[in-house]
């Protein structure tokens, strides 16, 4: 006769009226999503918490006990169950992907919507000056955070400091103006301009300097690495406004 062992945890977790620990709910998920049958204790006080805290020896909650041994946090069980642990130092590309794949989707979309077919040339126009809204945006969420990071590498910034504050305003500018496809006389050169120093800067700090430092190209807190991505982003500004002027 086959038995069948139930799996079960149990998990100590932070759940007040002012607070509920997100890790503890991401834990109780995982926890379950593996087939374990979950004893939730609930940490109702900061005192009570405290407390825990002092009898176990951690200095964090949630905590996973399975099969009597501790697992510990939210980070510890992922590793248990051999999954990936995010580092929040580690470069990645993620944030300009997502940039960059959600206003393909947005110029698309403008596009069925304008001409009833998502693919023309209109949409891939709208893709570049979307794409540089969207940036934009993101640096002039700490507009001082991104300076600080610019100043690393781009060659007017390092020769005129308010460039460095002058830049998102610009790139927002441009790319809501080229969106629009009015004053294109005051766009296209402008981002002609700020397009063609930047990618003259990403190039001599990345390919001459050999330099490896942040891009600042979604925002002062990027972990995005200076390299092709963004010399690209640079390359689509000089295009577009290339492009826009010929027509």
């Amino acid at each position: 006769m086959n038995t069948i062992t139930e799996k079960r945890a149990t998990i100590y977790r932070m759940v007040m009226p002012e607070h509920v620990c997100p890790y503890g709910l991401k834990a109780k998920y995982l926890l379950e999503s593996q087939g374990y049958d979950v004893d939730d204790r609930w940490l109702k006080t900061r005192a009570e918490t405290d407390a825990f805290k002092a009898e176990h020896g951690v200095a964090t909650t949630p905590q996973t006990f399975i099969d009597g041994a501790r697992v510990g946090g939210y980070d510890d069980l992922r590793r248990f169950f051999g999954k990936k642990v995010r580092d929040p130092n580690a470069p990645s590309y993620i944030p300009v992907s997502a940039v960059f794949a959600m206003t393909a989707l947005m110029a698309l979309g403008v596009s069925q919507a304008a001409f009833g077919t998502p693919l023309t040339i209109r949409a891939g126009e709208w893709f570049i000056s979307l794409s540089m809204c969207v940036l934009a945006l993101l640096k002039l969420q700490d507009v001082e955070g991104f300076s600080s990071m610019f100043l690393g590498y781009d060659m007017l910034a390092r020769r005129w400091v308010p460039y460095a504050y002058i830049y998102p305003f610009a790139e927002g500018a441009a790319g809501v103006l080229m969106t629009a496809g009015v004053l294109t006389w005051f766009s296209a050169p402008l981002a002609l301009i700020i397009g063609g120093i930047g990618s003259v800067s990403v190039f001599k700090a990345v390919y001459i300097d050999r330099r490896d430092i942040k891009c600042a190209c979604v925002g002062g807190s990027s972990k995005v690495p200076l390299g092709f991505v963004s010399l690209t982003e640079n390359v689509m500004m000089v295009a577009m406004a290339v492009w826009m002027l010929a027509m």
